[in-house]
């Protein structure tokens, strides 16, 4: 086993002040970004080395890009900022009475932490469904998802069981947010434009694509307009919509519906919910529901008063919000910038700091090709092309790195012009038994395969 580094060896001290932010998601990459001017010596903690755009791991999983379009390491999208380190850890505790942080490469003092970890998953207990389902909340997930998706139609070539080859070639989504709505329109597509060319030997009528939600509409955040419209838009591409619907079980083969029915699948995708994903050391008192951290209207985590919290994790209880901000990227951006826009005056500027308020820029989400709903901060809303653009073009910007945005609307533009989703790439070693079914294996020669019509 290593031996834990030593502090000093980990991060030098500069005799400046130090600035400990723990995740380079969203909130966390941009209050570092607010501080290159500040003379502190910031320190990025992440179990990765590179940031993650969250929003389009979907197209990774069902092909349409590469992870390296969607992925930017820190250290090149910080590489000039004078003041900025960056440390590959997990952080394990806090020790708020020592100013100190344990983590999975040695201990560090800090000055002022900022926790912006982000979320994680959220099964609501259900071991099962935590054990076989898939989640789509990191990078490792959109791969794994992939290469799912295109071991399951290789799996079906091998079997002349009917039962066992619609397991493969069905899938259930769970939850109707707009994950679950991008990625039901991304398999959709998949079904009427790719595989029926990779696949000739399949008939793809027998792909079932089912979205299952709990509540009375879709996209649930978002108007009713909006979630019929996109329920719409599914139903129209052949997506089975399960609307009130709460799913009991899951054992790797079969859902078990709250209504008692059973879909078979191979594959279950969970969007139903994250929580917050907090730090051991934080007292009870400074947590809410959802594992998030109560913070003011200045960030600082309930209780402390060098320890915030920005983005997902952290939870801003007022009047106008009583269950905090939404746990998107665009609350989670604007916290970052505006603490450390804080930070800089409270600390080099002596001015007071001010309360953060929330800027609504309006909520989207895309269904597929040409499919789209948007709504504007102003209460107008848009469906179908237009809505298609402007998602389009405001992912684009959100992108880190000139390299990813053009390597995301070469992808987009190719794939526009010729239905193709060139990304379909099983990545990683696998076995063989993946492969091959025990029983009712297809043999050379034999015909038990419908082609397409």
């Amino acid at each position: 086993m290593d031996k834990p580094v030593n502090t000093q060896t980990l991060i030098k001290d500069q005799g400046v002040p130090r600035i400990v932010v723990v995740g380079g998601g969203f909130g966390g990459l941009e209050l570092v970004k607010g501080l290159r001017k500040m003379n502190a010596q910031v320190v990025l903690f992440d179990r990765y080395n590179h940031h993650t755009f969250q929003p389009l791991l979907y197209q990774v999983a069902t092909s349409g890009l590469e992870t390296g379009s969607i992925i930017y390491p820190f250290r090149k999208s910080l590489n000039r900022q004078k003041n900025f380190f960056f440390r590959l850890g997990d952080v394990k505790h806090i020790d708020a009475d020592n100013n100190q942080v344990e983590t999975s490469i040695g201990s560090v003092k800090y000055d002022h932490l900022v926790i912006a970890t982000g979320a994680t998953t959220n099964y609501y207990g259900m071991q099962d469904i935590a054990q076989h389902a898939v989640p789509l909340k990191e990078i490792q997930d959109s791969i794994l998802l992939r290469n799912k998706i295109i071991k399951n139609f290789e799996n079906a070539l091998l079997t002349a069981d009917h039962e066992k080859r619609n397991s493969y070639m069905d899938y259930v989504i769970v939850g109707g947010g707009p994950t679950g709505v991008e990625v039901a329109g991304a398999l959709a597509e998949l079904k009427k434009h790719v595989f029926p060319k990779d696949y000739r030997e399949l008939n793809l009528m027998e792909m079932d694509i089912h979205l299952v939600e709990a509540g009375p509409r879709l996209l649930g955040a978002m108007s009713e307009k909006s979630g019929a419209k996109a329920q719409q838009f599914l139903e129209k591409m052949g997506v089975k919509v399960h609307l009130n619907t709460s799913v009991k079980s899951y054992d790797g083969y079969r859902v078990t519906l709250g209504s008692d029915e059973e879909l078979i699948t191979k594959t279950l995708v969970w969007a139903a919910g994250v929580k917050g994903a907090p730090i051991d050391g934080i007292r009870v008192e400074s947590m809410v529901g959802g594992n998030r951290l109560k913070v003011n209207h200045f960030n600082q985590v309930e209780g402390y008063d060098n320890i915030y919290a920005v983005g997902d994790i952290a939870a801003m209880i007022d009047d106008d919000n009583p269950k905090g901000h939404p746990m998107m990227a665009p609350p989670a951006m604007q916290q970052g910038r505006h603490l450390a826009k804080n930070l800089l005056n409270k600390y080099e500027k002596d001015r007071p700091m001010k309360p953060f308020k929330y800027f609504d820029k309006g909520s989207m989400a895309t269904i597929g090709r040409n499919k789209a709903v948007v709504e504007m901060p102003n209460g107008s809303k848009t469906q179908g092309f237009f809505a298609w653009l402007i998602w389009m073009f405001i992912h684009l910007m959100y992108l880190v790195g000139f390299r990813n945005r053009l390597l995301v609307l070469i992808n987009w533009v190719m794939s526009y012009f010729s239905y193709d989703k060139s990304n379909r790439l099983i990545i990683g070693r696998t076995g063989v038994e993946d492969f091959q079914e025990k029983d009712n294996v297809i043999k050379p020669g034999n015909p038990q395969l419908s082609k397409n019509p």
